[in-house]
């Protein structure tokens, strides 16, 4: 079984910043691509950051320059800190993780989410 564990999240005003962290746990034997997805009320989830195992980013348009993904491998863990925050950010936070079990194939997880709003 594997737990993705999503923390970090909050309320923050216009121009702060947050720092959302998602650590995986269980029998892993290999993580590929980690990577943040988002959801704001009444639209689809969308993709925020992703990064690989090697270290290789992905961005939205949205959130160039503002946010930074960022991974520590011996620790499982996936970040990303978002700086200059906008109201628009406000969303769900997913963290997703493409990793393989000890003997079996490669599969998609995700956290529960963590809650981003920023309001003043």
């Amino acid at each position: 079984q594997v737990h993705l564990v999503e923390s970090g999240g909050g309320l923050v005003q216009p121009g702060g910043s947050l720092r959302l962290s998602c650590a995986a746990s269980g029998n892993i034997f290999s993580i590929n691509a980690m990577g943040w997805y988002r959801q704001a009320p009444g639209k689809q989830r969308e993709l925020v950051a992703i990064i690989n195992s090697g270290g290789r980013t992905n961005y939205a348009d949205s959130v160039k320059g503002r946010f930074t993904i960022s991974r520590a491998n011996a620790k499982n863990t996936v970040y990303l800190q978002m700086n200059s925050l906008k109201p628009e950010n406000t969303a769900v936070y997913y963290c997703n993780a493409d990793l393989s079990l000890v003997g079996t194939g490669w599969y998609d997880y995700w956290g529960q989410g963590t809650q981003v709003t920023v309001s003043s």
